[in-house]
């Protein structure tokens, strides 16, 4: 198995190109080290990026698959979502000992401008792996401070749909979860696939049990490894009008399939490491 790469310009910020054996395809930008696109051998974009988003520097790209970390969502005193998405992030070559594959790394280190944010000392690396019909994704946080520290991450994966009317997530049909547009509220199990139309922002604690993404024409399996925690979110046609980086019937296009670890915090003592794993698999819209 092999993976190339090459360095591309996109939206004016500097890309790596992921190229595996089979034809399959993953452009990575070094802002954020953000998978922006994945495009399996058939050729078809699996991902959602939104014409409006942002690609400047210290902006956060709306869509693909953003890196959340140390803070998920307003869940704390930090920034929304962390500052691993706003940051610059070094590509450090393709790895053979890691993953299921040989994997394209990426780095980033504390510094004055993570300081600002957070005091801790820390590396993050990015690993992107490219299977047949497969993108694997995996954070590796390590403490390199003298002191333990707390954090909360997520992989915020914009998975994109032909029809949101039709798209439905199964899996999750067990699963108790916290209704993030109802101010948190705890929510039983529905005993149903979670569908879409209106506003949906939901945290499923404790649940990353395999999950099937249907929209009709396509399917997306998603599984998860050390990550504890599954998030789903619309914006719905109201807030995806009033979101800048979106606009009206955006919504339409994707629904976000988060593996995080948000609800308790992982801790690290000096010198550990802690690291999650997301992989997508595509099928036809008959499997």
């Amino acid at each position: 198995m092999s993976l190339h790469f090459e360095h591309i310009d996109l939206h004016g910020r500097p890309h790596l190109r992921l190229t595996a054996a089979d034809g399959a395809r993953a452009d990575v930008s070094l802002h954020g080290a953000q998978v922006t696109s994945w495009q399996p051998a058939d050729g078809r974009e699996r991902l959602y990026v939104s014409p409006l988003a942002s690609h400047a520097p210290g902006k956060a790209i709306r869509g693909g698959i953003p890196v959340v970390f140390p803070q998920f969502a307003g869940r704390g005193t930090m920034i929304k979502h962390g500052f691993a998405r706003l940051l610059d992030w070094q590509f450090r070559g393709i790895e053979y000992d890691v993953g299921s594959g040989p994997a394209a790394a990426f780095e980033l280190r504390d510094d004055a401008a993570t300081h600002a944010h957070w005091p801790s000392r820390f590396q993050a690396r990015l690993h992107v792996v490219l299977d047949p019909a497969c993108i694997e994704v995996g954070l590796e946080i390590r403490n390199v401070d003298d002191a333990p520290f707390a954090f909360t991450a997520a992989l915020h994966t914009y998975l994109r749909v032909d029809d949101l009317m039709e798209a439905s997530l199964h899996g999750l049909e067990t699963a108790r979860y916290l209704d993030s547009a109802r101010a948190e509220a705890h929510m039983p199990a529905t005993g149903d696939a979670v569908r879409f139309g209106t506003e949906t922002d939901r945290i499923y604690p404790d649940a990353v049990a395999p999950l099937t993404l249907r929209d009709g024409s396509g399917v997306v399996q998603i599984t998860a490894r050390h990550f504890r925690d599954t998030v789903v979110w619309n914006p719905g046609p109201e807030l995806a009008a009033s979101t800048a980086d979106l606009g009206a019937g955006e919504h339409r296009h994707f629904v976000c399939v988060e593996s995080g670890t948000v609800i308790e915090p992982v801790t690290l003592a000096p010198g550990e490491n802690w690291s999650g794993v997301q992989r997508l698999r595509a099928l036809p819209g008959s499997a």
